[in-house]
Parts: structure tokens; sequence; C-alpha cells
């Protein structure tokens, strides 16, 4: 008797996960196009690398990684303490500080304008 309990109450639950997901289905679905693949890497041919250049800023050391001409990501060593990178959100945003001590995130809400 407990087994048939068993099986009816997990029919019951699969009849319960399963129907939302038959009835989610739109009856006149049509397949999309075929997605692309990406492309092949060619033997002989050099893959995009990032390049890094290393300077002195006063007793800073400065690393900076960039790709295609465009920095992307700022590593700096100070001569004590940990070393902290600086990179962009977006190509037009600020410098985002990753650092081990992260600068105080203040909101910057318009509340009234005069």
């Amino acid at each position: 008797m407990r087994d048939v309990f068993r099986l009816l109450l997990a029919g019951i639950c699969f009849a319960a996960v399963a129907m939302p997901v038959w009835a989610a289905a739109p009856k006149d679905a049509e397949l999309l196009e075929e997605v692309p693949s990406p492309p092949k890497v060619i033997e002989g041919q050099p893959i995009d690398q990032p390049s890094v250049s290393k300077r002195k800023d006063g007793e800073n050391e400065i690393e900076e990684f960039s790709l295609n001409g465009e920095v992307y990501m700022v590593k700096v060593t100070p001569p004590s303490g940990k070393s902290y990178f600086l990179h962009r959100e977006d190509r037009n945003g600020d410098w985002v500080n990753d650092g081990p001590t992260r600068p105080l995130s203040v909101p910057k809400w318009i509340l009234f304008r005069f």
C-alpha cells in the first residue's frame, strides 16, 4: 500500500512540474535560423593578445594592459603595500578600483533641482 501511495505521489509531482512546460510552448512556434559557428583559428595566423607596457610614476610601478591599442586595465604596484587594479566598467566610464581596500561607493542620486 505504501509503494502505491509513493508511486501516485511521484506521478502527481511529475504532472505538476511538466504541465507548465507543455502549456508554455506556443503552438505556432517556428525554428530560428541557424546560428553561425564562431570563427576558426587558423594555424600560423596570430591571435590578438593583450600587450603589457610597464613604466614608473613617481615611486609606483604602473603596468598598462591594452588590446587593439586601447587600455582596458591598469595594475598599480606601490613601493609598500599590495598591488591594485584599475579597470573601466565600460568604454566611456571612469576607472574603477579593485584594490585591497575598495573606495566607499557614494550614491549620486538627484533629489531636487533648482
